[in-house]
């Protein structure tokens, strides 16, 4: 028996935290297992709704290591197929809920939608009550005007928190507007490649990543104050998302991270970065000589919000 929350997740932001914590409390209640069941691949990559647009908050290892971390009992992910697609929002509850997970109560979010009927949350309640199913719904989480400093014209803060408007506070850079609404730093991860090698000599060397989920969304061009994880041990550095104009002349997107205080080859090693601050956007500069002094200062604006940072710890 359990109690069943279900839908994308995207990110497991604060919105979604509190649907988690309201399920978490029921199913203590009830003395029963609290469960989330989600869906891969994202809806939009199967029904080609956008898709070339989508980017998510976070990959299926991200979403489940998260749902997990933060006390779900299970996590059940169904395949989100064309045939599953056609799937009415009373036979989702009925035989995949009710039937196949043993479902007694659904915990709903404000804006969930069930079915290929495209079922709003009232609709789905008096369906869920007619099978014999509890219904639980949650209030929207807001959040103030005051996290979204950078963004305000983007990120309404009388809008409730949503996937959607994460994305556009990381699409315009604003990592600090995106980590208050996650309720966490936003987070790369992937696994240390080649480069160029025109880091090391320019005295600035860069671990290249590539990420392990390609539909994960990268921030805006510019370069951050990062947190870093590598070999199980944190370290803060600098990272430059971007074309590198001064260097290239402009070309694919890359993302390259100049670790403080380490200097060991890494290729093929795995590694995080969770965004901190934005320090400035990607710039063309007119010789490798500005480019160096450029870095140069934004090592030491990083070096000092870092420093700053560890002393409120």
């Amino acid at each position: 028996m359990a109690v069943v929350s279900t839908g994308f997740f995207d990110g497991v932001h604060l919105g979604h935290r509190l649907v988690i914590d309201t399920l978490l409390s029921v199913a203590k209640e009830r003395g029963e297992q609290s469960m989330i069941v989600t869906f891969w691949p994202h809806p939009r990559t199967v029904l080609q709704n956008d898709a070339r647009n989508l980017r998510l908050l976070s990959s299926l290892p991200e979403k489940k290591e998260r749902l997990l971390s933060l006390g779900i009992d299970r996590v059940e992910v169904l395949d989100f197929s064309r045939e599953f697609s056609g799937m009415t929002a009373h036979d989702y509850l009925k035989e995949i809920l009710q039937k196949q997970y043993g479902t007694t109560a659904i915990v709903m979010g404000y804006d969930n939608r069930m079915g290929s009927d495209s079922l709003g949350r009232q609709a789905v309640e008096e369906l869920a009550l007619s099978l014999g199913l509890e219904v639980v719904s949650v209030q929207p989480k807001f959040i103030g005007a005051s996290g979204l400093a950078n963004t305000p014209d983007i990120i309404a803060p009388d809008l409730p928190i949503s996937s959607t408007k994460i994305r556009a506070a990381l699409e315009a850079g604003d990592v600090v507007a995106a980590s208050a609404m996650l309720g966490y730093d936003y987070c790369l991860h992937g696994v240390v490649v080649a480069g160029n090698r025109v880091g090391r000599t320019l005295g600035f060397p860069t671990a290249n990543m590539q990420l392990y989920e390609p539909l994960k969304l990268v921030p805006a061009n510019g370069v951050y104050l990062v947190e870093v994880e590598i070999f199980g041990s944190k370290y803060y550095g600098m990272t430059n998302i971007g074309v590198r104009p001064t260097v290239t002349g402009g070309g694919s997107r890359t993302i390259e991270t100049h670790i403080f205080d380490f200097d060991e080859l890494i290729y093929g090693l795995d590694i995080r970065i969770r965004f901190l601050e934005r320090i400035r956007d990607e710039k063309r500069f007119d010789s490798l000589q500005e480019l160096v002094e450029q870095l140069r200062k934004d090592k030491m604006t990083c070096q000092k919000r870092s420093r700053a940072r560890s002393e409120m710890k």
